[in-house]
C-alpha cells in the first residue's frame, strides 16, 4: 500500500490535482472561521446546542459547521445543491430542460450556468432569511445580533450570497483542476472536521470514568462495521447483460460485443434520507416558535429524534424518498430508446417496451431492499444511543447522511485516483485495480 500511495506523487499531473485540492481544502476552511460582523458567537452556539436535533442542525450540517457560526460561509453549499435538485425535478417534467439533458455537452453547459443563476437567485434569498433569523434569536436577554438595523441586514445579505458563489467557484475549481467532485469534496471535508471532536469527546469519557476501554473498542468496531455496511450497499448492483447486433458502417463493423448495465441498489444516494429528514425536522423546527405547554410538549415529545414514532415515520419516508427520486433518476424508457438506437438488446427480451418494462421491474425489486436497508442505517445511530450514552459528534458520524456522503465522495475520489494511475499502468490502489464509485451528488 505504501508503494502504490508513493506512485501517486511520482505521476506530475495527478500530484498537482492532489495538491491542488488540499489547497482548495485550505482555504475552504480558513474561510470558515471568518465572522461575519454584528454576531455574538457565543450566544448563537448555545442557541445550535439546544437545536442540534432540528432542521437548523440539518442544515449546519451541510454548511460544515459554518451557520452555528455565523461565518461567512454560513449558507454552505446548500444553495447550489437546492438549483441543481430543482433543475433534475424539472427535467422530468419540462420539455426543454428534458431536451438539454440529450444534447450533450453542449446541454450540460446550458444547464450549469442555469444551476449558477439559480444559486445566486436562491442564495440571495435564503441570505435574507438567515439575516432575519440571526437577528430574532435570543437567550434570556442575550441577542446573537446586539445592535440590528437596516446596515446589518444588508451588509450580511452580501456577505453570505457572496461566500455561497465563492465555494461554488471553488468547487468548479476543484472538478477543473483538481480531482473529485469538488461541491461533495466540500461538503465532505465539512463533515470530516467533526471527526477530531468526537474522538476528543470519547477521550474525555473515558478519561472520566463515564465509560470503560471495552465499550469505546465495542463502538469503534461498530462503526467499522457499519461503514463496511454503508460501502456495501453504495457500491451494489445488478448487472443487466446486453448485447450489440453487428452492422456495417462503410467499411468498419460496429457491434458485436456484449456489456451490461449497471442498476444500483442504492441509485437514489443519500437524497432519500435528506428529504425525509427535512420533513421529519419540521415539527421540532416548528415547536421552537410555539408558547410553551401542551401542544409545543406534545408535539417535541412525539417526533423527538429517538422516539419510535419518529424512527417509523422517519423509516416510512426515506423509503417513498427511496422510490421517488429513483424514478427521477433513472429512465428505463430512455435507455430502453437508447439501446434499440444502438442495436443492443437484453437476451431474452424483446426490445422497446418489453425491455423497459423488464429495466422497471428489475430497478423495483432491487431498489425496496435497497430502502429498507437505507432506513435502517439512518436510524442506527438512534438505537445505538438508546443502549449506549453515545457523544453528539460520534453520534453525527454515525448518522446515514454523514456517513453516506463520507463514503461516497471517497468512493468517487479514489475512484479518480485510480483511473489516473491504471493510465499510466500503475497498480490501482485496490488489488483488482476496479473501485466501483457512485452517481454524483
Amino acid at each position: 500500500m505504501l508503494e502504490k500511495l508513493r506512485n501517486i506523487f511520482k505521476i506530475p499531473e495527478l500530484r498537482k490535482r492532489i495538491i491542488f485540492t488540499l489547497g482548495i481544502f485550505v482555504i475552504y476552511r480558513l474561510g470558515g472561521h471568518i465572522p461575519v460582523p454584528g454576531i455574538d458567537a457565543s450566544v448563537l452556539g448555545q442557541f445550535f446546542q439546544q437545536r442540534a436535533n432540528t432542521l437548523f442542525g440539518l442544515y449546519d450540517l451541510f454548511a460544515g459547521g459554518n451557520l452555528s457560526r455565523a461565518t461567512i460561509f454560513a449558507e454552505g453549499i446548500m444553495p447550489y445543491i437546492s438549483a441543481s435538485i430543482i433543475i433534475q425535478l424539472l427535467a422530468s417534467v419540462v420539455p426543454y430542460f428534458h431536451r438539454l439533458q440529450e444534447q450533450g455537452e453542449e446541454g450540460r453547459k446550458k444547464i450549469t450556468q442555469l444551476t449558477r443563476y439559480g444559486t445566486v437567485g436562491i442564495a440571495a434569498l435564503q441570505s435574507i432569511g438567515v439575516t432575519a433569523f440571526l437577528s430574532g434569536i435570543q437567550i434570556g436577554s442575550a441577542r446573537v445580533v446586539p445592535n440590528p438595523g437596516l446596515g446589518f441586514y444588508f451588509l450580511v445579505m452580501i456577505t453570505l450570497t457572496a461566500g455561497t458563489i465563492f465555494i461554488m467557484w471553488l468547487g468548479e475549481q476543484i472538478d477543473e483542476r483538481g480531482i473529485g467532485n469538488g461541491i461533495s469534496l466540500i461538503i465532505f471535508i465539512g463533515i470530516i472536521d467533526r471527526f477530531p471532536y468526537a474522538f476528543l469527546d470519547e477521550f474525555q469519557l473515558m478519561q472520566q470514568g463515564v465509560r470503560s476501554m471495552f465499550m469505546e473498542l465495542a463502538l469503534v468496531a461498530i462503526l467499522f462495521l457499519t461503514t463496511a455496511a454503508v460501502v456495501a450497499l453504495t457500491q451494489g448492483q445488478r448487472k443487466i447483460p446486453v448485447t450489440y447486433t453487428k452492422r456495417v458502417v462503410g467499411r468498419k463493423m460496429y457491434g458485436g460485443q456484449s456489456t451490461h448495465i449497471p442498476l444500483r441498489v442504492n441509485t437514489a444516494g443519500v437524497m432519500p434520507i435528506i428529504f425525509a429528514q427535512t420533513i421529519m425536522f419540521l415539527p421540532q423546527t416548528v415547536s421552537t416558535f410555539l408558547p410553551a405547554g401542551g401542544f409545543q410538549d406534545w408535539l417535541n415529545s412525539a417526533f423527538r429524534y429517538n422516539s419510535y414514532i419518529y424512527m417509523f415515520f422517519y423509516s416510512l419516508l426515506i423509503i417513498f424518498f427511496t422510490y421517488f427520486y429513483t424514478a427521477i433518476a433513472f429512465n428505463p424508457v430512455d435507455v430502453s430508446n437508447n439501446l434499440k438506437k444502438y442495436g443492443g438488446l437484453i437476451p431474452g427480451v424483446k426490445p422497446g417496451k418489453k425491455t423497459a418494462e423488464f429495466l422497471d421491474n428489475i430497478l423495483t425489486k432491487i431498489t425496496l431492499p435497497g430502502s429498507i436497508f437505507l432506513a435502517l442505517i439512518a436510524i442506527f445511530p438512534t438505537l445505538l444511543g438508546k443502549f449506549t450514552n453515545i457523544g453528539a459528534n460520534l453520534y453525527s458520524l454515525y448518522g446515514g447522511t454523514s456517513l453516506l456522503i463520507v463514503v461516497g465522495v471517497a468512493l468517487d475520489t479514489l475512484q479518480q485516483i485510480d483511473s489516473h494511475l491504471l493510465m499510466r499502468h500503475y497498480d490501482g490502489l485496490m488489488k483488482s485495480g476496479r473501485l466501483k464509485g457512485r452517481r454524483r451528488m
